[in-house]
């Protein structure tokens, strides 16, 4: 076991938003994010960690969340919501449920799926190129429920890449890239914990620690990686930061204040992150 890891979870704007709070405040209490060898990165970890990943600070990342920059006006409606409640809830089997998720997201009438390609484009900034900074991004196959982490070396472009993994079910198509159909990288898993299996230290900075359905917690996730002697340092939302976050995790009016809340809780933790990033 070698290596650190940085995982980056998913969460929507909202999500995104505290996540971003969290790296700032990391960053300005004196973390050097510039550590991990890697980035793991689903759905809302993807966009930023892909932004993290090319270079752009944190702060810069922080000070847009609270600008209120990127905007995007994803609107879920009720009917939405509860088939997607139906199809990730009607198993207990993690396999099965993903499963019938991907043959729902396959079967919905959504957008096109230009509409995800654009939004992406917008949240990604000027980045439109693989990264140098080893960065990996997971999807989900709709078809399979299989997990994948894409890098440079992949098949898909960086683009397509990451519109893949930020293809919410029910709400956006699945991608088509490579020949096959993707959907959200937090689909299976809110937290690609599992994708860094195999380094010896892991800062995993999750907005949402569980998801809808039989799928793993990201504290079990963690447990997991610890029991097989990794030193893990698991970052979820503390009571005020989901206070501030509310429960619509595309209310863009939230997004300054779910950034602050991050700020603020990574300040608290600057020194835990700091001893797992030295160890």
């Amino acid at each position: 076991m070698d290596g650190t890891a940085l995982v980056l979870g998913g969460g929507g704007t909202v999500g995104g938003a505290w996540m971003v709070g969290v790296l700032a405040g990391l960053a300005d209490a004196g973390v050097d994010l510039d550590t991990p060898d890697v980035i793991f990165g689903a759905s809302a970890g993807a966009i930023h960690g892909a932004r993290l990943a090319a270079g752009e600070s944190p702060r810069a990342l922080y000070e847009g969340q609270l600008a209120r920059d990127d905007r995007v006006d994803l609107k879920v409606s009720a009917a939405q919501t509860l088939r997607f409640l139906w199809a990730a809830m009607g198993s207990r089997d993690p396999d099965r449920s993903v499963r019938r998720l991907g043959r729902a997201a396959l079967a919905a009438r959504t957008g096109p799926e230009t509409e995800v390609f654009d939004t992406v484009r917008t949240l990604l900034g000027g980045v439109r190129e693989w990264p140098e900074r080893p960065l990996r991004i997971a999807a989900v196959e709709a078809e399979t429920g299989a997990v994948e982490a894409f890098d440079r070396h992949a098949r898909l472009t960086f683009v397509e890449a990451v519109a893949a993994s930020c293809a919410l079910p029910l709400v956006w198509p699945p991608v088509t890239a490579d020949g096959r159909r993707w959907m959200d990288g937090g689909s299976r898993s809110t937290a690609p914990l599992d994708l860094a299996r195999g380094h010896r230290r892991v800062l995993a900075v999750v907005p949402i620690p569980a998801a809808v359905g039989p799928h793993p917690h990201a504290r079990q996730q963690a447990a997991e990686l610890t029991a097989d002697g990794t030193s893990v340092v698991l970052l979820a939302p503390d009571a005020a930061a989901r206070r501030a976050m509310g429960r619509n995790m595309t209310a863009d009016r939230r997004r300054p204040d779910a950034a602050r809340a991050g700020h603020a809780q990574a300040t608290a933790v600057a020194d835990t992150v700091t001893d797992l990033l030295r160890a």
